[in-house]
């Protein structure tokens, strides 16, 4: 029986739905059949209802199936493999793993840069820049969310243009940005907050793949600070050699 923590706080049934993840990232062939919901409850020692909700947390996700009468099953969807690089782009990156790939602007603000960001663009602090909240999916299923910051100076334009193209790289053409290339790229893992579950249909206890990246024009200045959230059941970063720091 795997052991359950009982007094972290955190729901029984999302401590089983995160085994399950676990399971599953770990190997299991797609179309497998999981164990019946009284297998499960006697492994975590849990009652059926948590294991109900474990499994209807995971379905949500897309991860497992329920099929009636015959039990409940990992879904066959592998994993996008997203390559982070030199040139590191949305839509190229998976155009020979998904037939559609598609962005959408969620906000568009103009801000005064907060000290990171204003180092990260290589601006003085208090610039105004731009914050462009986004989100991309593939085949119609949301693999990541993501904030963007520009200088306000220089993409004034860039919320309008991207609501138009659905894409920061047609953007930044409009823009005369006919090419760029990736600075550094930093990348962690934790729990979904709430707004990554409702943004990428997730379910509680879900886990995210954050990255923060600087990229540059060929003349090595900032264009872009972003923030990527990644569900991790859908999504493996495939990191590719990097040059050094500028």
């Amino acid at each position: 029986m795997k052991t359950l923590e009982r007094k972290t706080g955190i729901a029984l049934w999302r401590q089983v739905a995160d085994h399950i993840r676990q399971d599953v990232l770990g190997g299991l062939s797609a179309n497998a059949r999981l164990p019946g919901e009284a297998q499960l409850a006697e492994r975590f020692g849990v009652n059926r209802h948590t294991v109900r909700s474990a499994i209807a947390a995971l379905e949500k996700e897309g991860i497992v199936r329920a099929e009636q009468g015959r039990g409940t099953f990992l879904n066959d969807r592998k994993r996008l493999r997203y390559p982070i690089g030199r040139r590191t782009r949305f839509s190229s990156g998976l155009e020979d793993q998904a037939r559609t790939r598609s962005g959408k602007l969620l906000g568009n603000e103009t801000l005064l840069a907060p000290p990171q960001i204003a180092q990260a663009l290589e601006i003085s602090g208090g610039s105004p820049v731009i914050r462009l909240k986004t989100v991309s999916s593939a085949d119609g299923i949301p693999v990541s969310a993501a904030v963007s910051w520009f200088d306000a100076d220089r993409f004034g334009r860039i919320g309008e243009i991207y609501a138009q193209t659905g894409s920061i790289t047609a953007s930044l053409v409009e823009l005369g940005v006919p090419d760029y290339t990736r600075k550094s790229t930093s990348v962690q893992a934790r729990h979904a907050s709430t707004e990554d579950l409702d943004l990428l249909a997730l379910s509680p206890g879900a886990i995210v793949l954050v990255t923060e990246a600087v990229d540059v024009d060929l003349d090595l200045r900032p264009v872009l600070f972003g923030q990527s959230r990644f569900a991790a059941d859908r999504v493996e970063l495939n990191i590719e050699n990097l040059p050094a720091a500028l």
